[in-house]
């Protein structure tokens, strides 16, 4: 089984070379898509851009005119930790199921991961895990259970892929 993971940059943004943060963010997404028994090829795009960017963004899909760290948009509204194929719609042409785009801000992971104590690395992996599972119908509207039980996989996925507790 083979995902797509189409990532893109926009132009000016970020220091790091491109493939660093393409391969990092390409291996996290898989990781998780695994973690969650997803068993057919998918696909899944990525914007990487600025708090600017992710802004515009905001405002424009969310009527929310301020920055935030990631944006999830789902095709499909999977039942959270019961990934079913069948409740999605496999694109003719590819052969693969879209799963939905995701947009990080490069900027948000750089204050975050000074703010937190931590590496730039597992902020960016971080955000990119948590973009996943809303992509697979997980949500954190609240502090009930839908939270906990998204942070719990949250923290799973970032034990597989080496980078620790989230707490």
């Amino acid at each position: 089984m083979k995902h797509y993971v189409l990532i893109r940059r926009e132009k000016g943004v970020g220091s790091r070379p491109a493939f660093f943060i393409r391969n990092l963010l390409r291996r996290a997404i898989i990781c998780a898509l695994k973690a969650e028994n997803v068993n057919v090829p998918c696909e899944i795009n990525v914007l990487l851009t600025d708090d600017e960017g992710i802004r515009a963004v905001n405002r424009d899909m969310r009527k929310v005119d301020k920055p935030t760290d990631v944006l999830s948009f789902p095709m499909f509204g999977f039942v959270p930790g019961a990934f079913d194929p069948a409740d999605g719609a496999t694109d003719p042409q590819t052969g693969r199921l879209p799963l939905g785009d995701m947009v990080i801000s490069l900027e948000r992971v750089s204050s975050q991961a000074r703010e937190y104590g931590h590496s730039q690395k597992r902020e960016a992996v971080y955000l990119a895990v948590h973009s996943v599972l809303h992509l697979l119908g997980y949500d954190h509207i609240d502090e009930g259970s839908d939270k906990r039980i998204m942070r719990a996989r949250e923290k799973e996925i970032m034990k597989s892929l080496g980078l620790g507790s989230i707490d």
